[in-house]
């Protein structure tokens, strides 16, 4: 039986295998801990975002359904920065307000249909950019998940290889000559998992709240756009 007893002294672990890794390998692994610090921070700053978005937006309907005018809060100039619901009301307001001005200082009392369709435009805009602006990040998790377990078996295959070739150059295949080349080797492997899990836990958990928040600024922008029907449309 091979003694293994020697190599354990010397210091066998994480960093001793890792010592036992090729060139190619440590630079897997430097990627793999760059992807992980990139990830974590894109999670960390999404799921900030999405708790503000959250919360501004329960304050935000809060303030608007205690609202008699639908033009109320506009014309008290609130502001609520990185408010989605907010964002697409102001921007819904503004058109209409336009529209119903036309130009001069004094709205009008009701807004023409083609008028009606310009705002609903403007409002289905809105929608879609704070959608994206809700979204925008998760490509990089998205990366994370898909790529790193390929990157780290790219470097468990590589170090096998490696550790091959110089078992066939020594001309001996005992355990202690090939174990520290394969360990080595499956190292990259499981940090393209440590990676890879968490990313894929913090991706579901954010597509999961980006399609909630999605489908409530669709609710309330067709809710915004009735309200204003009811207030201002001309029938025709």
């Amino acid at each position: 039986m091979i003694e293994l007893q020697p190599i354990l002294a010397s210091g066998a672990g994480l960093w001793y295998v890792i010592s036992k890794a090729p060139i190619e390998g440590i630079v897997i692994l430097v990627l793999l801990l760059l992807f992980s610090i990139f990830s974590w921070s894109v999670l960390f700053s999404k799921v900030m975002q999405m708790r503000r978005a959250k919360n501004l937006n329960g304050f935000f309907e809060t303030e608007y359904r205690g609202q008699s005018k639908v033009l109320g809060i506009f014309d008290r100039r609130v502001q609520a920065e990185g408010c989605p619901l907010f964002a697409v009301y102001n921007e819904g307001a503004i058109a209409l307000d336009a529209r119903l001005k036309k130009g001069g200082e004094v709205r009008a009392e009701v807004v023409t249909l083609k008028g009606m369709e310009h705002v609903k435009r403007a409002i289905e805009n809105s929608v879609a950019r704070e959608a994206l602006k809700l979204e925008s990040g998760l490509i990089l998790l998205a990366i994370a998940v898909s790529g790193a377990p390929f990157m780290g078996l790219l470097g468990t295959v590589w170090g096998v290889m490696i550790t091959f070739a110089d078992v066939a150059a020594k001309g001996s295949a005992d355990l202690a000559t090939m174990a520290p080349g394969v360990s080595a080797a499956l190292v990259t492997t499981v940090a393209g998992l440590l990676v890879a899990l968490p990313s894929m836990f913090g991706y579901n958990w954010l597509v999961h709240n980006l399609r909630v928040q999605t489908v409530e600024l669709d609710n309330f922008a067709q809710e915004l756009v009735s309200k204003m029907e009811t207030e201002y449309l001309k029938d025709e």
